[in-house]
């Protein structure tokens, strides 16, 4: 074990330098001015995996962005093979004005990397590769099989890697996945995600009259669709969050007190949370935790509504149509599918026939939870108690990472999801930046890893 952890000690400029070189390509998958630059991160990450020592490795094209493919599968009969996920895209950079040096030009600043992607998830996929080249590099093999896939349209919708994943369940077969796009708790107390919320997105329209009217010649006689929206949402959940939709928790899986116990144990000050938010107080289900309410409890939020005359000065008209956006995150066992119809049903029975109501699924994602006792899970908190000197806390991510549900449920397989970034990343915002130290040790950490996980199967 000791070759290959002195192997990267030994090397952290030249990681530096090729994680910079890899930052400098402006993979930004929702632009199509960036077609060329996806290939080109795509075509440079394979290379990279190829120079690690990694096999096969390909660029894979798809009716979207490409794939990026590569495995190692000669390890000693028996042994477990690691399925390696990350993504090479990033968000977009603007506002460029908000940020101290261009997103595309990676400086270091004290002990962060700046630049667009160095925490999501340039930096930690990155990671997992260097860990295989200082292991085949000091070693010439693993202690387990690996397999990477990297996609480029994680930020974007996947919807490439979901439709490659049924299709390719062989080339991707595994005992279990790694992931490294969350992040720990502060620099020196590393966290395991262990499950995330699932979500449904829905777009709601109503129209009214066939165009905009005067109010003062016929407001009392027409239904404004505003008012009709407002009204509307009102009735979806109660002042303390509890969600009015008839069926919508269901099939929610309660939490046992055990993990309970164990989501207590997450170090959150709620003081330096809400100070962080700038919100006068917390709010939510009392019978719940806040770190319960923020990754274990199904929510429904309004991110949007549209309608009417919003420019300056006044205008007295009450618009021909209103609309909204609506998320609902997702806990284990509801599906998002199911949840969409039951929305879209209430929806329809509690608006009046005065105005017509069209109801959109835009977007939806399965939640995913992870056994924190199976053998991956042991390895990578041994991993990590050996690089930062303590155990990892468990806790439930309040996000979504749609890929997770699909290796579930395409490959039968369970993810570990070992993050390096930390809160104050400041990820898809001006500035992202990534703490150095947590780059090298996470390449130390994936290094146990890969041998803890070996013993423990």
């Amino acid at each position: 074990m000791s070759d290959p952890i002195q192997y990267v000690q030994h090397r952290e400029q030249d990681h530096l330098a090729e994680l910079q070189e890899f930052l400098r390509i402006p993979s930004v998958s929702t632009q199509p001015e960036h077609k060329e630059d996806m290939l080109e991160a795509a075509r440079w990450l394979a290379q990279k995996m190829d120079e690690a020592g990694l096999e096969h490795c390909r660029v894979i094209e798809t009716s979207g962005h490409p794939l990026v493919y590569g495995d190692w599968l000669h390890a000693e009969s028996g042994a477990p093979t690691v399925l390696v996920y990350g993504h090479y895209d990033v968000q977009p950079a603007e506002p460029f004005e908000l940020w101290e040096t261009p997103p595309f030009d990676p400086v270091v600043r004290g002990a962060y990397l700046y630049a667009r992607g160095a925490s999501d998830d340039k930096g930690q996929v990155f990671i997992h590769v260097k860990a295989v080249q200082a292991y085949l590099k000091t070693h010439g093999q693993l202690p387990v099989n690996v397999k990477f896939i990297v996609e480029g349209e994680e930020e974007s919708g996947g919807s490439s890697l979901g439709a490659f994943i049924p299709q390719n369940m062989a080339l991707l077969s595994a005992d279990v996945a790694l992931v490294s796009d969350t992040a720990m708790v502060n620099p020196n107390q590393p966290a395991i995600v262990y499950g995330l919320r699932g979500m449904v997105y829905m777009l709601l329209d109503l129209t009214g009259p066939a165009h905009d009217l005067h109010s003062g010649s016929y407001g009392g006689g027409i239904n404004n669709p505003l008012n009709v929206l407002g009204h509307i949402i009102a009735r979806l959940k109660d002042e303390s969050g509890f969600i009015l939709i008839p069926g919508f928790y269901d099939k929610v899986r309660p939490l046992s007190e055990k993990e309970r116990e164990i989501l207590s144990r997450f170090p959150l000050d709620e003081d330096v949370w809400l100070k962080e938010t700038g919100a006068p107080m917390a709010w939510g289900e009392p019978q719940y935790t806040l770190v319960e309410r923020l990754g274990a409890r199904p929510t429904l939020d309004v991110h949007g509504i549209i309608g009417g005359y919003t420019g300056p000065g006044s205008k007295t008209v009450l618009p021909s149509k209103a609309h909204a956006k609506i998320s609902m995150r997702l806990v284990p066992d509801q599906d998002p599918q199911e949840i969409a119809r039951l929305f879209e049903q209430f929806v329809g029975e509690i608006a009046p026939p005065s105005v017509d109501v069209s109801v959109t699924m835009d977007a939806g994602a399965l939640a995913s939870i992870t056994d924190y006792e199976i053998p991956a899970m042991k390895a990578a908190s041994s991993a990590y108690a050996q690089v930062f000197g303590r155990e990892p806390v468990f806790m439930r991510e309040g996000g979504s990472l749609p890929v997770i549900s699909q290796f579930q449920q395409h490959l039968g397989v369970e993810t570990v999801l070992m993050g390096f970034g930390l809160p104050d990343d400041r990820i898809h915002s001006p500035n992202e930046r990534f703490y150095l130290p947590n780059y090298y040790r996470g390449i130390q950490t994936s290094i146990h890893f890969l041998a803890e996980y070996a013993r423990a199967t």
